[in-house]
């Protein structure tokens, strides 16, 4: 029976595999779908789009299980769709390595020194026949190294639409007719889908593909622009995409035409230049020497190339460009760096000055520091030659042609230092653009507009003095990106020509402007984007690209998608919605997680002019003041009217689902509140991770993962009182483990303990706003309080008891239920963490889960490794003796004694020794002797786990030892 006011996403889902398919899509950074596009931050995964959709729309039955792999079905994360989706072979060596001996024996031969190769006879339908078999032998993880992403394959075949269609009772050869289908039912036509902060345009985008008709707004025009390109220039046809490739090379052509005859980017030889190398420069207030500054002088390692000073007559420093260098060479110019620490270093007097005390900052007396340098004007694009940062180029990479051995033309690169002719040519550039500059402004060709400070735009102005957008741009880059802008403006006939030139010119500024530094990476010779972080980092010697090098950033390759809906777009804020949609599907910018606002207004300096030439019912403006952002009762109160319209502009059987980064319980509180005002109610939350290692400047774990809160229109007219919600909450808490617990995978499990903690916290909340008030919480008043540090709402309080019946409930498979409730917080922490191990679970994120339901604080010195997706505990042996009896509760309880009784055990190779270490250091051994043996029976079941073999020496002593102690005294 299908239950249309149920859906699947309220009843479960498959949280593991769309966590790993997310995980996934990230991981192909630029060659993920809309990336290519332009940048915009904190863009969702589309596979995370496609699986809440569905989730929304799938109805749930009474036989879960048949809904779980239908719904795995359709997003192609089951056995036959992952196969489908193979599309490498597996190698040789790996097909070997998971055979058994007599399988191996059948088909491989050994030709020696290692090399196998199939035995001669060996048909081609068994190599495909083995490659199946050992696909099936992997784990999902392995698999997936060897698959397309799930939106990478067109449909499904027949065979699964029949299986779908049976159980489902529809008639769908695609996902669009399903989709079509199942919208039709529940809401009687074809669902629309609503996301009013759609930013880079995943969610509509997605639920376009898959059928639905959409409505995109949001308050910053680039999110629009964005938007817009995903869904209409991505719909079009291959016949009309092709043409807009012919646009896009015919602009290429004329600026290449245009540089070529402004001998600009080619030497005397016909050489062209494809990268220039620029550094800033100051004078070292110690000796008044010209000093260049880099944190480093390595061009490139691949290449040996480097940067060599040397002192000249001018008090200043030559800079000499070396290639091949010898090792001598290389320490020479990793030693000579200029700036250290945060200061300028000076090789001449060898002094060091820190860059405030360069820039003349000073701290006023009110504690304030006001920032020393002049600030740059309007009409500025060069420094003056008293600022403290002068610009200078220190190096240029060429290409040149020449013939091989066999006749074939060939490209070399390789580095100089500028020639004279090459400083002529740079004057060349400044006295173009000098030229051509008020002009552009004018019509809009470079930017004119002023950066406003904020929290991200400060740092130019302060930093460097630049207070104008187009300042972050040197005048080679103002001069070929304004040289595009002009020509766009002159060729381009149609709303898609300008909309692809726009975008064009948007990611060429992203990959080339004075915030793009060189050589990121250990043997990289490469530039890398402005906003390869969330905000505007000034750097001292930085890339710049010639045209040829920009080609990658300026060709956009649009795919075409079957995209046959009804779409509307529109910059709006949120709380004027006046378009009613079946489905909201909303990231709000959540306690300001990333400055939107303010970073892109880097991008709509270029776009302001000819983006209102191109939509003229749109603004160019970045509108901050009205951008939701920040915390506290503003932040609060834009919230809940932004979602009280919503909730007000969709049916009563409609839906919604609230993406946000979970990060603790109070931010669970106050959103909840949110919500709970906003006359909504809270029916499931899944937790998708997208962990992954830390990159860019900073260092450490950052836990990624996206919450997905599912709600409906709230419609009791009921009242509660506070105490009575508790036996409600413990009953609704162990009923939702208990159905997660029935439906997961025993192979391999969907539902780690971070999962089941996430389902405690949405009981209580699903308890909490099923009631139109709560006698005790005035939600509104709740809104408006200032905390004090660590004072909890009413909502967080009932939130950590939820989680506490959970920890009590959740007890790790095989071990006494009656023994868990006796240990303390530490111990189990300890043992649960075990368990993730056991279960395959490495994300760092987990731990933090466990040790915030606990309420561990001090947790890292139990884990071995805190590496994002390689975190685990400490063995016996790892910890040793060390700690015992210290100040904190871990290295005093049963536990740590339990683990140094197993390293004396070991060490002594006596497992004597090891109870011997518990009846000396126990004063109550005999009491806590049944504890001290379960503990040692569940770290004895980690010995044959193939992914803990770290844990098998200790293991195989621990079952030793868990007998002695049995015997003892019998």
């Amino acid at each position: 029976m299908m239950a249309f006011d149920k859906s699947f996403i309220e009843d479960q889902f498959p949280v593991s595999k769309v966590s790993k398919e997310s995980y996934k899509e990230r991981k192909a950074v630029q060659s993920q779908t809309l990336t290519g596009l332009g940048k915009w931050w904190g863009r969702k995964p589309l596979i995370l789009v496609r699986a809440a959709l569905l989730g929304l729309l799938l109805p749930a039955s009474t036989d879960p299980k048949k809904d779980r792999d239908i719904f795995l079905k359709l997003l192609t994360m089951d056995a036959e769709g992952l196969w489908l989706r193979k599309n490498k072979p597996i190698p040789l060596k790996e097909i070997y390595k998971n055979l058994s001996p007599a399988e191996k024996e059948k088909y491989f031969q050994d030709e020696g020194r290692g090399k196998l190769s199939y035995k001669k006879g060996t048909t081609r339908a068994e190599k495909e026949a083995l490659q199946r078999l050992v696909f099936q032998r992997f784990s999902y993880d392995q698999k997936l190294a060897y698959c397309a992403r799930p939106e990478e394959v067109d449909n499904l075949p027949e065979s699964a639409w029949q299986e779908i269609n049976a159980h489902l009772g529809t008639n769908a050869s695609s996902l669009p007719e399903l989709v079509q289908e199942l919208g039709k039912r529940r809401f009687g036509k074809i669902p629309v889908i609503g996301d009013c902060f759609c930013g880079g345009g995943s969610v509509p985008f997605e639920a376009a593909r898959l059928g639905c008709a959409v409505y995109a707004s949001d308050l910053n025009p680039v999110a629009m622009l964005l938007t817009w390109a995903a869904l209409y220039i991505n719909g079009l046809s291959n016949e009309e995409i092709a043409k807009l490739r012919d646009f896009q090379e015919k602009i290429f052509a004329l600026a290449d035409k245009q540089i070529t005859a402004w001998g600009i980017e080619h030497n005397e030889l016909g050489q062209r230049a494809n990268s220039y190398l620029y550094c800033h420069e100051t004078v070292c207030p110690e000796c008044g020497w010209r000093v260049p500054l880099a944190p480093s002088w390595i061009i490139g390692k691949g290449s040996g190339t480097v940067a060599l000073l040397r002192e000249n007559a001018d008090r200043g420093f030559d800079i000499d460009i070396k290639s091949n260098v010898t090792e001598h060479e290389m320490r020479q110019a990793e030693n000579m760096v200029t700036i250290k620490e945060g200061s300028l270093y000076c090789p001449h007097c060898q002094k060091s000055t820190p860059i405030p005390a360069l820039r003349k900052d000073r701290k006023k007396q009110d504690g304030t520091v006001e920032y020393g340098l002049r600030r740059w004007e309007a009409h500025e694009f060069l420094p003056r030659p008293d600022d403290v940062f002068q610009e200078r180029l220190y190096c240029i990479r060429y290409e040149k042609n020449f013939m091989d051995e066999n006749g074939n033309i060939q490209t070399e690169r390789y580095y100089t230092a500028p020639t004279p002719e090459d400083l002529a040519r740079e004057e060349r550039v400044k006295q173009l653009l000098t030229e051509k500059f008020q002009e552009w402004q004018e019509k809009g060709y470079v930017p004119s507009s002023i950066i406003e400070e904020g929290d991200k735009t400060s740092e130019p102005i302060r930093t460097r003095g630049w207070t104008y957008w187009h300042h972050l741009f040197n005048p080679r880059q103002l001069l070929v990106q304004g040289l595009l802008m002009e020509l766009i403006d002159k060729h381009a006939g149609t709303k898609e020509e300008k909309v692809v030139g726009l975008l064009g010119v948007n990611k060429c500024c992203d990959w080339n402007s004075k915030l793009c530094r060189w050589g990121v990476g250990e043997a990289r010779e490469s530039i890398a984007q402005t906003f390869y972080n969330q905000a505007l980092n000034t750097v001292y010697n930085y890339g710049s690209k010639a045209l040829n090098l920009l080609s990658g950033s300026w060709f956009i390759d649009f795919q075409s998608f079957n995209i046959n809906v009804a779409r509307n777009t529109i910059t709006s804020d949120a709380r004027n919605n006046e378009r009613t949609c079946d489905i909201w599907l909303t990231d709000p910018p959540y306690a300001d997680a990333i400055n939107y606002h303010e970073l892109s207004e880097f991008f709509l300096a270029w776009d302001k002019k000819m983006l209102l030439k191109i939509f003229p019912d749109w603004y160019a403006d970045s509108k901050r003041a009205l951008a939701v952002k920040g915390s506290g009762q503003s932040f609060n109160q834009s919230m809940v009217e932004i979602y009280k319209n919503l909730a007000k502009h969709m049916p009563d059987n409609g839906l919604q689902i609230v993406m946000f980064t979970h990060q603790n319980v109070s931010v669970w509180a106050d959103l909840t509140m949110i919500l709970w005002a906003a006359g909504l109610r809270v029916t499931a939350a899944w937790n998708i991770a997208t962990e992954t290692d830390a990159s860019g400047l900073k260092q450490g774990n950052y836990v990624k993962g996206t919450v997905l809160l599912v709600l409906r229109k709230q419609t009791s007219e009921e009242t509660a009182y506070l105490d009575e919600l508790y036996p409600e909450i413990e009953l609704e808490v162990k009923r939702q483990i208990d159905s997660m617990r029935d439906l997961d995978d025993r192979e391999e499990p969907n539902f780690s303990d971070a999962d089941y903690l996430l389902a405690a916290y949405a009981a209580s909340l699903k308890v909490l706003t099923s009631y139109k008030q709560i006698e005790d919480i005035d939600v509104h008043y709740e809104l408006s309080k200032a905390r004090n540090h660590g004072e909890q709402s009413p909502v967080e309080k009932i939130i950590h008891e939820a989680v506490k019946i959970a920890y009590d409930y959740l007890t790790p498979g095989g071990f006494d239920s009656y023994i868990w409730k006796m240990l303390i917080p530490e111990e189990r922490f300890y043992i649960k963490g075990l368990e993730l191990e056991k279960n395959g679970v490495c994300q760092i994120g987990a731990y933090q889960e466990l040790a915030r339901g606990f309420g561990v604080k001090e947790y890292k010195a139990l884990l071995a490794s805190v590496r994002a997706n390689q975190a685990r505990l400490r063995t016996a042996l790892e910890f040793g003796m060390r700690g015992l009896g210290g100040t904190d509760r871990f290295s005093n309880s049963l536990l740590r004694n339990v683990l140094a009784a197993l390293h004396q055990a070991i060490k002594e190779e006596d497992t004597l020794k090891g109870r011997n270490w518990l009846k000396n250091e126990l004063p109550n051994y005999w009491q806590q002797r049944n504890m001290i043996i379960e503990i040692l029976n569940y770290i004895s079941t980690l010995e044959h786990i193939d992914t803990m073999s770290h844990w098998q020496e200790e293991a195989g002593y621990a079952r030793l030892l868990a007998e002695l102690v049995k015997n003892d005294g019998v």
